[in-house]
């Protein structure tokens, strides 16, 4: 029975690491610097978002390498004001850390075509 357990624990462990990476909250890396991006160049502050409104959506994930995975997420920023401020960052991700590299942040000027597609 002990060895039964025992295997099962290791496959759950195993099935755990393979998969994907979560970094998808606001509170991780990507969010967190893009936020910093974007206060650094001053298009915004924290006296200007309303950070409980903040959005992550994972577009992509690709695994790159052994536990190595390059993650693309669309993080939206609501100011107190109502404007939007939409980013897409990318950066790579393990399952032991969001924050394998570096986030390279692009920020969406300008939304064109079907706006609910």
């Amino acid at each position: 029975m002990k060895g039964v357990v025992a295997l099962i624990f290791l496959l759950i462990t195993i099935s755990c690491k393979a998969s994907d990476p979560d970094c998808d909250g606001i509170n991780n890396w990507a969010a967190k610097m893009a936020f910093v991006h974007l206060k650094n160049v001053g298009i915004t502050d924290s006296d200007e978002v309303d950070f409980s409104l903040t959005q992550v959506k994972r577009l992509a994930s690709e695994k790159i390498g052994e536990d190595l995975y390059r993650q693309i997420h669309l993080v939206t920023y609501i100011e107190k004001s109502g404007r939007e401020i939409k980013t897409i960052t990318s950066n790579n991700a393990s399952s032991e850390e969001c924050s394998m590299s570096g986030v390279r942040v692009y920020v969406i000027s300008r939304e064109l075509g079907d706006k609910s597609a």
